[in-house]
């Protein structure tokens, strides 16, 4: 009995022990951690308050840009809005120029169809007037005088008497005539409206051609009625001027003449001079055609024949026959 209460004793002491060193160690640990646990608090602490800054930097920058997206975007949106009414003008200006291409195609077409119908309406008229005028007509050639002035010329030229006698009594009667010149050369390159003198009818053209348009033929007529420069009453500068400045190898020039008058100066001097200065081409003709048209003034001042209107017309005859035109010598002033 005795050796079993010994062994007893001696595990309760052994257990004591182990279990007191157990509670010690786990009171070490907990004193040691406790110890360790501020210092990695304050590296937790900093190291959350850079990433703090730094988002909130990030926060301000982003802020920021988004302030100037705004600014940006209120200053695009009236461009925005410009830009749309420009695209819906060209979006209607589209829409009339392919409303106008329709219609032209459509215009075109129906002119196609009216030319061929006529094409075949003038094959059979063609036969229908040979049958009626007959194996001996002949059709009158391009280069065929009109009432006797040939019009075969590219240029035209008109020297015009401004003298008082002119504008006074037949001014209108001239007008007509330059009206009707201009109406047999329904086109012609150049044009050019000068006075007795050599003295341009419009400035800006001086010593170059007008073109031939339907506006410059009305200005040129409407210019006219109260033009009155200057004038000697002698043709003669103003066909020499007009010579001298426009005469050319290759060109056809018609001078078309109109007055009453040729007061002074000699009639075969005048002729000699233009005769050097209009030359004969390769078919021995003049390239200048000089034409004329005497206005009968002197029947209207009450002092019978004037010899100024007779040296004008013998000057003309003489002039428009060497030079391969035409004289035409009106007996009335009447339009």
């Amino acid at each position: 009995m005795r050796r079993r209460r010994r062994d007893t004793q001696v595990f309760s002491i052994s257990f004591l022990d182990v279990v007191c060193s157990a509670f010690g160690a786990i009171i070490l640990v907990l004193v040691l951690s406790k110890t360790g646990e501020p210092r990695v608090l304050e590296r937790v602490r900093a190291d959350l308050s850079g990433v703090v800054a730094d988002l909130q930097q990030q926060l301000f920058e982003i802020r920021g840009e988004t302030r100037m997206l705004n600014r940006e975007l209120q200053n695009k949106t009236p461009q925005l809005s410009e830009s749309q009414q420009q695209l819906a003008r060209l979006l209607q200006q589209l829409s009339d120029l392919e409303g106008e291409f329709r219609n032209a195609t459509q215009r075109l077409e129906t002119q196609r169809r009216i030319a061929g119908q006529l094409e075949s309406a003038q094959q059979s008229l063609t036969e229908e007037m040979w049958r009626l005028l007959g194996d001996n007509f002949r059709r009158r050639p391009v280069d065929a005088p009109i009432g006797g002035i040939p019009v075969d010329s590219e240029y035209i030229i008109f020297i015009i008497d401004t003298s008082a006698s002119m504008f006074n009594f037949s001014w209108r009667l001239m007008q007509d005539k330059v009206r009707e010149t201009l109406d047999i050369y329904p086109s012609v390159k150049g044009i050019q409206v000068m006075n007795d003198m050599g003295q341009y009818m419009f400035s800006q053209y001086s010593g170059r051609w007008i073109p031939d348009t339907p506006a410059r033929r009305k200005a040129i007529l409407s210019r006219l009625a109260s033009w009155n420069p200057f004038s000697n009453s002698s043709p003669v500068e103003g066909i020499t001027t007009a010579i001298r400045t426009f005469y050319s190898a290759d060109k056809k020039i018609s001078l078309y003449v109109l007055g009453d008058e040729f007061s002074t100066g000699s009639i075969d001097q005048v002729v000699k001079t233009v005769d050097r200065y209009n030359r004969t081409g390769e078919d021995g003709s003049r390239l200048v055609r000089i034409h004329a048209v005497g206005f009968p003034v002197q029947f209207l001042r009450g002092d019978g024949l004037d010899a100024t209107g007779i040296r004008f017309a013998a000057l003309m005859r003489i002039l428009t026959t060497r030079n391969g035109g035409t004289f035409v010598g009106l007996d009335r002033v009447d339009p």
